[in-house]
């Protein structure tokens, strides 16, 4: 199942400009995904990061992995609708290419496993063929 940035938007509570997710696609609910994005020249963190030298924060790649991750739990759960995800952790990190302005990326996300709420996922980045990052993460769902 391939989620627009609508779809998107139904399962997350993120919104521009903390939203990093142009795509979603649902390869099995709950455990497995593949979203994109597209760093367009004009996102606000490459005036500081760095000028002369603009490269997405490492820390946006995580949230971006992150929330690939929140997506096809919350898919699998969208009979819940006042749900959050709440990131608890990430290890491993690992940052190996810059992420240029204008590059588009695709993010990679696969269950490990869960303990009650509590879910970890391992994410992959890539800029075409190219790993440019990876992490462990986890989060907890909470309900309303």
């Amino acid at each position: 199942m391939k989620l627009d940035i609508q779809a998107i938007r139904k399962l997350i509570p993120h919104r521009e400009p903390f939203l990093f997710l142009d795509t979603c696609e649902i390869i099995v609910p709950g455990e497995h995904g593949k979203s994109e994005k597209f760093f367009s020249s004009n996102e606000y963190f490459f005036k500081g990061h760095f000028p002369n030298n603009p490269i997405v924060p490492g820390v946006i790649i995580i949230e971006a992995m992150a929330q690939t991750a929140g997506v096809v739990v919350s898919y699998k759960l969208r009979e819940y609708e006042e749900k959050s995800v709440l990131f608890m952790s990430v290890n491993k990190a690992k940052f190996r290419k810059p992420i240029l302005p204008n590059d588009t990326v695709s993010f990679q996300v696969k269950f490990i496993n869960s303990v009650r709420d509590v879910y970890k996922f391992e994410g992959t980045c890539y800029k075409g063929d190219t790993k440019v990052s990876e992490a462990e993460f986890s989060a907890m769902i909470t309900y309303k």
